[in-house]
This record gives structure tokens, C-alpha cells and sequence, in this order.
């Protein structure tokens, strides 16, 4: 018997990231914009648990990644759509990095994920141009 996985947060991008980039794609400029918002919205799926994060993402939803927490070396937060949704990057001790990309409640998703971080991660992540805590 393992240990018990609680799951905080498991779904997709925020709605409101594909609405504002069909009504971007409406200028032929934006078009790719407005393709890769309906991708994520078709295929994305964030679960965040106690124990890690993962994603599946890409073409129908072929490619997945779980990180562990003790894994995380850094995670910067960008707020979008008038910060109702975000953007939080993820960067491993190894130097890879996992983005998450139009994730709602990010601010709480943030904290959640933050919590279980070492101390030496929670001291040099936050939004993008904090210096840390």
C-alpha cells in the first residue's frame, strides 16, 4: 500500500486564454497565437498534487511530465489576462524547466506549490522581478 496522493488542483487552461486569442486571431498577425491557445485548450491537463506536478500537453495530448517536489530548484509566476490566469515556470535542479501556461487560480496554485518546496527553492521564487522572500 502507498502513500496517499491528494490531488489540489487537476484540469485545464483558463477559458478566458482562448477566448482572448480567438479574438486575437482575428488579426492575421496573432493567427499562430490563436492556434497554440486552442491546442492547449483541447489537449492541456495540469493535475497538482502533495506529491508532484504534472502535465500532459502537445499534439492530443502525447507528451507528460511529473515533477516531484524536492526536484524544484525555482518557480517564477506571470500574471495574465488582467490576473485572472497565469503563467508559472518551473525550473528543475538540473536546469530543465516545465512551463505551465494559463493556469486559473495561479496565485493559490503558487502558494500550494510553494509550500512544499525547500527552503532554499521558496527563497528564490515568486513573480517574475521579485528578488525573493
Amino acid at each position: 500500500m502507498g502513500i496517499r496522493e491528494d490531488v489540489y488542483y487537476e484540469g485545464g487552461p483558463h477559458i478566458g486564454d482562448l477566448i482572448i486569442n480567438i479574438l486575437l486571431g482575428f488579426t492575421v498577425i496573432c493567427l499562430p497565437l490563436t492556434i497554440g491557445a486552442v491546442i492547449r485548450a483541447l489537449w492541456s491537463r495540469y493535475r497538482i498534487t502533495n506529491r508532484r506536478i504534472s502535465t500532459t500537453g502537445g499534439w492530443m495530448s502525447r507528451n507528460r511530465t511529473d515533477v516531484i517536489y524536492s526536484e524544484i530548484a525555482k518557480v517564477v509566476t506571470v500574471p495574465r489576462g488582467f490576473g485572472t490566469w497565469g503563467d508559472m515556470v518551473v525550473t528543475l535542479k538540473d536546469g530543465s524547466r516545465l512551463e505551465i501556461r494559463a493556469i486559473p487560480r495561479f496565485r493559490d496554485i503558487y502558494n500550494y506549490i510553494n509550500s512544499k518546496l525547500t527552503s532554499e527553492a521558496q527563497q528564490v521564487s515568486g513573480p517574475v522581478g521579485s528578488t525573493g522572500r
